[in-house]
């Protein structure tokens, strides 16, 4: 069928749902939600037989769901109704929650039911929960409702559900989330800042300047232990966070966005606290995480080792890896490589393998007067060179990248650098720069992707600036498995096969191969030659007359609405009936 998407930005969520429906044959083409007349004239256009709405901040026209049938994915359970679904269900502590495909009609959540997937609802960030759980039941259920709108099925009217248990919810208020410092146990304040993680955050205060709070963790009573304070004292700091005290522990919190700025014109965004507040922060007693710790002790960095097999995994906030934290990660491969194991994995994080350089921190040099954000760009992906460069030399381990979330950018060919990358199964990959204005990129892809796709392949991949499902990069050779319906299967299994890879036979031997080949490919052409070509086009990137680049990042950073739909995913605008053609 010919489908098109009406979504208010191509989010995780609708990424997910645009491979799983091309992978099911459908020809999909996608609308960004700028404008009732623009919607109307993507109808026009590709004439589909089914509109999907993934992910929409407003209500599909009556002049399109009046003639079209509409499919809009909400993220609760059947007969939920507003805007802050997940949100409600995380602050009320919901034990279940679900997706609901409902069909558009002049009631906002009201139309009639064509599939719904309910789940556990975990303990975790609502944008965590957003790009697992929620993602997962909505793929199951959007496909299920488009065969069954494909055989001729009908929805069932919502009054007709006796499964029907939701309510309708209003706007999760601020005033609903403010956190009582004085009254508040840990779980209500990791409850609150979690149900408005990643947007819209708690409105608080942090050194008495109004914030919104995100990306909290619980506190040990090992490290509690060691700061005294009364509940709302923010007492020690950790990476970039800062600890605060609640009435019966205390939370970490990692970043923040104060309300407004000295400079009116200056509008703030989301950054690491330690950013934010510099002085005020540097202050505060520090209490570092060691690498090797109990797993309940929060940090962005852990190691851990299970036989020959050590295992390093590096949490970033939303996946994006700053200068100082490319530094941290390299010195933590580096001591990971001195450990007396065999096989090295990088881990990653829960949500993100890794999205490459900390476009924020970037935008963030641009508004200070002693930085600025060429600089930056050009000391950050240097860092993730460097870091690169760490795990490609790494002769004395075989390596392995596990991807249990997303990468994408530069995020996608750091997991290159492994000698075997390994995906779950509903990992999405973007390993293209193309979309951020036309960077070129670095960390190596010109000497890693070729290698793996193809030198036409890497053309292609580099251009078409689209998702890959995981079976998809396994068919093409860019990862080498992919396995694991559940998260925690894929883990385990990752830890089957990499001990599995370390007590093999034939290790030794596959170790003298893996110095072999770097040696003859060195001699052929220097890792060094590489990385100058890639960053002399960098630097015309950061430095050079085209702003492109300094323009989108600007744009991704704060938020900017949507002029136009980029034409790689607007296929009715680019007059092709055909869908675009990925590597092979």
């Amino acid at each position: 069928m010919r489908i098109l998407f009406l979504a208010h930005s191509f989010n995780s969520l609708t990424q997910r749902l645009f491979v799983a429906l091309r992978g099911c044959g459908h020809l999909v083409s996608v609308e960004l939600d700028i404008a009732d007349s623009v919607s109307e004239e993507a109808v026009a256009l590709f004439k589909p037989n089914l509109i999907v709405a993934p992910f929409l901040k407003r209500a599909i026209p009556a002049s399109i769901w009046q003639q079209h049938v509409c499919l809009v994915v909400h993220p609760g359970i059947v007969g939920d109704r507003g805007p802050s679904a997940l949100d409600w269900a995380i602050l009320d502590k919901e034990a279940e929650w679900g997706v609901t495909i409902l069909q558009a009609n002049a009631e906002m959540d009201g139309g009639d039911v064509w599939a719904h997937v309910n789940f556990p609802l975990r303990i975790a960030k609502k944008s965590s929960v957003y790009r697992t759980e929620v993602t997962d039941a909505a793929v199951h259920a959007v496909l299920a409702a488009v065969e069954k709108f494909a055989v001729g099925t009908h929805p069932l009217p919502l009054a007709e559900m006796a499964i029907a248990r939701g309510r309708i919810q209003p706007p999760l208020p601020q005033a609903q989330r403010r956190i009582d410092w004085q009254r508040d146990c840990s779980a209500e304040v990791l409850a609150k800042i979690y149900s408005a993680d990643s947007v819209p955050g708690v409105l608080d205060c942090l050194f008495d300047v109004p914030c919104y709070l995100y990306d909290a963790h619980p506190a040990t009573s090992a490290v509690l232990a060691s700061v005294a304070g009364a509940a709302g004292e923010i007492v020690a700091r950790r990476d970039h966070a800062v600890l605060r005290r609640t009435i019966d522990g205390g939370v970490w919190i990692g970043h923040a966005r104060p309300l407004q700025t000295d400079d009116a014109a200056d509008k703030p965004f989301k950054l690491p606290v330690a950013q934010w507040f510099p002085e005020h922060v540097a202050q505060l007693p520090e209490r570092p995480a060691a690498l090797m710790r109990p797993y309940d002790e929060w940090g962005e960095l852990r190691y851990r080792e299970d036989g020959l097999v050590g295992f390093l995994s590096f949490d970033f906030y939303n996946g994006a890896m700053s200068t100082a934290q490319c530094q941290h990660l390299r010195t933590a491969v580096q001591f990971a490589r001195q450990r007396p194991t065999r096989v090295l994995v990088l881990l990653g994080g829960e949500d993100f393998f890794s999205n490459g350089i900390h476009l924020n921190r970037i935008e963030a040099a641009a508004h200070r007067p002693s930085e600025s954000a060429a600089d930056e760009s050009w000391n950050n992906i240097n860092a993730m060179d460097d870091l690169a460069l760490e795990i490609l030399t790494a002769t004395d381990h075989l390596t392995v990248s596990a991807l249990r979330g997303n990468a994408g950018a530069g995020g996608a060919f750091l997991a290159l650098a492994a000698d075997f990358v390994w995906g779950h199964e509903n990992v999405l990959l973007n390993p293209h720069y193309k979309n951020m204005g036309n960077l070129y990129g670095s960390e190596y892809w010109t000497y890693l992707l070729p290698q793996r796709v193809g030198a036409e392949g890497a053309r292609e991949l580099m251009q078409n600036r689209l998702p890959l499902a995981a079976s998809d990069a396994l068919r093409i050779g860019l990862i080498d498995a992919v396995f694991g319906q559940e998260a925690s299967a894929f883990f385990g299994e990752v830890g089957v096969r990499a001990s599995a890879l370390a007590q093999s036979e034939d290790f030794e031997v596959q170790l003298a191969a893996k110095r072999a080949r770097r040696e003859q490919d060195e001699a052929v052409k220097p890792l060094q030659r590489y990385r100058e070509e890639e960053l002399a086009r960098m630097h015309r990137n950061f430095y050079g007359f085209d702003p492109s680049y300094h323009v989108a990042r600007y744009h991704f950073v704060h938020k900017m609405p949507h002029a136009w739909t980029p034409r790689h995913l607007a296929i009715h605008r680019t007059g092709s009936s055909h869908q675009p053609r990925t590597a092979s």
